[in-house]
């Protein structure tokens, strides 16, 4: 699915900046996402990247501009109540709970989402809306065999499948992935980008990663930072063949 030129974006960024003192990490950037498109952004360490995805969340405040979700102004409100109307994310570090079982660990973010976090430990059947999202959250990203293991028990790229189903149990709109493949065998890359291709047409994708071959093969569109700001951003095709960008990052990719 493609949107096409005239649809409103799930999430909007407008000129948005974000200063820590005098240092500018993320200056001027804009950036729309759309339900049906992965929308990548790449730059080398120190671009921004992740600021940006911070911003985005809600983690930390924007300095300057505007972030709008389906049309309504987020700008100012924080990373829980945006994770409330449909914004979720992961890390770039792993950030499950090893001891507790892989359905347990959706669960908990079910009912995080449902306002209910104490009912982890009310009985299955005291809570079968939270039990179902979580199940349906693991049926999505592909783990549905995995529900019973201990989350600490499983390999890094099926952790990494997990962080993808904890975000999808809060029943989100927008996905802002950072670096979701870092670590990963080439086995367990593909089984990821197969995922995120299915995730897309229900969602927005904001993909920040690192592996240049897996961002060409999956992006809709491409973003290219350098030192906080944008220099170009385009399809595919139009990235890799711009001159600025393989002066500044792609080289001879």
């Amino acid at each position: 699915m493609t949107p096409t030129t005239d649809s409103r974006p799930l999430l909007r960024a407008d000129a948005v900046s974000r200063r820590f003192g005098g240092l500018a990490a993320v200056k001027d950037v804009s950036v729309d996402l759309h339900q049906g498109q992965i929308h990548a952004v790449i730059g080398t360490n120190g671009a921004g990247k992740s600021t940006l995805i911070n911003l985005l969340s809600g983690e930390i405040p924007v300095s300057a501009g505007r972030i709008e979700l389906n049309g309504r102004d987020i700008t100012r409100l924080a990373q829980p109540r945006r994770a409330r109307h449909g914004v979720g994310r992961s890390y770039q570090r792993t950030t499950i709970f090893p001891s507790f079982t892989v359905l347990e660990n959706c669960r908990l973010c079910a009912q995080a989402e449902l306002q209910r976090p104490w009912a982890l430990w009310e009985s299955a059947g005291r809570c079968n809306q939270s039990l179902a999202i979580a199940r349906q959250a693991l049926h999505d990203a592909g783990l549905s065999d995995a529900a019973s293991s201990l989350a600490g028990s499983m390999s890094h790229g099926k952790k990494r499948q997990l962080e993808i189903a904890m975000c999808l149990a809060t029943r989100p709109r927008v996905l802002l992935l950072d670096e979701p493949l870092a670590g990963m065998g080439s086995e367990e890359t593909e089984r990821m980008l197969s995922l995120l291709e299915s995730l897309k047409k229900e969602h927005a994708i904001l993909l920040v990663e690192h592996d240049m071959d897996a961002v060409f093969r999956v992006a809709d569109r491409i973003t290219v930072m350098v030192n906080g700001t944008v220099i170009a951003s385009g399809d595919p095709e139009s990235i890799r063949s711009n001159d600025d960008v393989k002066v500044a990052y792609l080289g001879t990719h």
